[in-house]
Parts: structure tokens; C-alpha cells; sequence
């Protein structure tokens, strides 16, 4: 995908001076910036770059973001130029591979703040470059240097509290998207896409590169890669697999307006308006019998076949147990008063 993207931000380094995190409020996302003007003054030299700047560099760029046009990027270096926090512009001239933790934080961040969507960025590599942190009501520290950190915190008569112990952060810390309800935004993480409308209650998980079109109520699992559409409605303890949770290659998502019952499960995209009844897991390789409009069994086939099909209802037979698939007569519509979230 082509774009080009710009980030001023803040964030934590461990004692040897790594990366941990870094925070963008307002990233900057075009076809086509133009970077040799805006980065003239610092060290940029072309390409994806990930620059250190002092408060007087910060303070200067923020002149410049302003006299180009960007104002909101602009008024976001004037505050961070006053901070003894560690300060980053970090730029992104191509998408390629990430090669840093501000780098892919960035690409994390374009997501979350709805300016890419989820596999519109790419983050091929991002494991092997994101530490372990100890995400903290400190912030992030360093794993190696937690048990220092939390012997320092008793000595000064306070608890160091531990939230999570993870490579990636809870989404809200960073980005609040407009109209999303979270019930438990530990269950949320950097870099999921919520669009408007969207309401995760607290049994709902949203992975990065991953998300919902809105509205949508989401009770279920959203794994990593996993999409879900405008309308849909993800019941209690239902499961989507992920690229990272055998999914292979199939990207899996969920079409507008489909019901997933609760601790159902799907392990192939749907298309729009269908549904799976509760307790039904549906992988690529499930036999799964066809109906005509009679009841009748026409066909049975792999359930990879019906692969990203509208209008399908899928059950299981009360009597010897088969996956069956008939057309959905019957759309879903949500009640859009729990979907209010203004």
C-alpha cells in the first residue's frame, strides 16, 4: 500500500538507552508528504528514519510542521518540546517491514487512530523487535530492570503495581477512538481498529492488526488479522481464529451483519448475513452437509468451500450431531440503543 507517514512523539527508554514504547498523539498520514521540506533542518537523510531530537529540535520542528499547514501535528511538538521525556520523529517514506520499536508503534498507532485499516500497514518481523515489558502505573519498565524498580518504589514507602507483563500495551493508553464503548480496556490491544459504534463488552478481546467496522457488539474473541463488519454481533465466549492462531494464510473475517452465537467459533471468512449457532465451531476442514429449501441433504462438502458466501446459516443436527448449511432468511439487525455510544 502507498502512503507516507509521520510521527512526533514521546516515550521510554531502558538504561541502556533502547526503546520501550512511544506515544504519537496526532500521526500524520498522506499519499504523498513532503518530507525533504518538512524534516530540511534535521538530520533526515531520506528513507524510513527514526530520529532523537532535543526539546530545541522538537521546539523548531513544531515551527515548521505549522508553516507547512500541519497545525494539529504542530501544536503536539510545541507540548512534547517542553518535556525531559525522550522525544522521537519518527518517518515512514515507505511501508516496508518495520525495523524499530518506534517504527512499529507508529504503524500500531495508524491503526488504532483509524487511519489505516487492519493489514493496511505492514508488521512483518514486529515479534522479534518488541521487548517484553512490565507495563506498570509507572508505565513501561523493562523486565531485567522491574526487581530494581520495585525495591526503589518500597524504599520510598510506595507499591510498584505490575498490570501486565506483555510486548504490547493496552490500546486506550494510547488511542481513544470517538463512539467505541471498552467495558475492560485491558482487553483491547494497541493497535486493534474500533470503528464508530463499536461496543466491547467485558468477556470481548480485540487483537492488533485487527478490529471492527461499527457498529457492533463484540463478546467474543477478535484474534489477530481478523476483521468484522458493519452490524455484526459477536456472542458471548465466541472465537474467531487469527493468522497467529492456525489460521495459516486465510485471512479470517466476518461480513456485515452475521451472528456468531455464543462460544461459537470460525476458522473461515464469512460473508455478510450469516450465522452460526452457538456452541458451533466451523474450521476450514469441517464436513458440512447443504439443505435445499426442503431440509434435504443435496451435497456435503469442506466447509473451506463455502468460504466468504452471504446468506448462510450454519447448525448442528439435534439428532446425529451433523454441520449443516442452509440459506439465512432472517438478517441480523442489531438494536441500535446499545449501540449508541455518544
Amino acid at each position: 500500500m502507498s502512503f507516507q507517514a509521520l510521527g512526533v512523539g514521546i516515550g521510554t527508554q531502558n538504561s541502556k538507552g533502547e526503546w520501550l514504547e512511544v506515544f504519537y498523539p496526532a500521526p500524520l498520514l498522506a499519499d504523498d508528504l513532503n518530507l525533504s521540506s518538512l524534516l530540511k533542518d534535521t538530520e533526515y537523510s531520506g528513507g524510513n528514519a527514526v530520529l532523537s531530537v532535543s526539546q530545541n529540535d522538537m521546539a523548531a520542528f513544531s515551527s515548521k510542521l505549522n508553516a507547512e499547514g500541519h497545525s494539529d501535528q504542530a501544536a503536539v511538538a510545541a507540548t512534547l518540546a517542553n518535556s525531559k521525556r525522550p522525544l522521537v520523529i519518527t518517518v515512514i517514506a515507505s511501508d516496508d517491514a518495520p525495523t524499530s520499536v518506534p517504527d512499529i508503534y507508529l504503524k500500531l498507532q495508524l491503526i488504532s487512530h483509524r487511519l489505516v485499516r487492519p493489514h493496511g500497514v505492514k508488521l512483518d518481523g514486529m515479534f522479534g523487535l518488541l521487548p517484553n515489558i512490565a507495563w506498570t502505573n509507572r508505565g513501561a519498565i523493562d523486565i531485567n530492570e522491574l526487581p530494581a524498580a520495585q525495591i526503589e518504589a518500597r524504599v520510598n514507602g510506595e507499591t510498584l503495581s505490575v498490570d501486565c507483563v506483555d510486548k504490547f500495551p493496552k490500546m486506550t493508553d494510547y488511542v481513544v477512538p470517538k463512539g467505541v464503548r471498552i467495558a475492560d480496556t485491558a482487553r483491547v490491544r494497541l493497535g486493534a481498529y474500533l470503528g464508530e459504534g463499536t461496543t466491547i463488552m467485558h468477556e470481548g478481546f480485540v487483537n492488533f492488526n485487527a478490529g471492527t467496522e461499527g457498529p457492533g457488539m463484540i463478546e467474543g474473541r477478535i484474534s489477530a488479522g481478523v476483521f468484522v463488519g458493519a452490524g455484526s454481533d459477536l456472542g458471548g465466549g465466541c472465537s474467531t481464529m487469527g493468522t497467529l492462531s492456525g489460521g495459516g494464510n486465510i485471512i479470517i473475517s466476518v461480513g456485515d451483519n452475521c451472528l456468531l452465537g455464543a462460544n461459537a467459533g470460525i476458522g473461515i471468512p464469512l460473508g455478510n448475513k450469516c450465522t452460526v449457532e452457538s456452541g458451533l465451531y466451523i474450521t476450514a476442514g469441517t464436513k458440512v452437509c447443504l439443505l435445499d429449501d426442503s431440509g434435504n441433504v443435496t451435497e456435503t462438502v469442506k466447509a473451506r468451500q463455502l468460504a466468504g458466501m452471504d446468506d448462510l446459516l450454519f447448525r448442528r443436527n439435534s439428532t446425529n450431531g451433523a454441520v449443516e448449511c442452509l440459506t439465512n432468511k432472517s438478517a441480523i439487525e442489531l438494536n441500535h440503543a446499545l449501540h449508541a455510544n455518544n
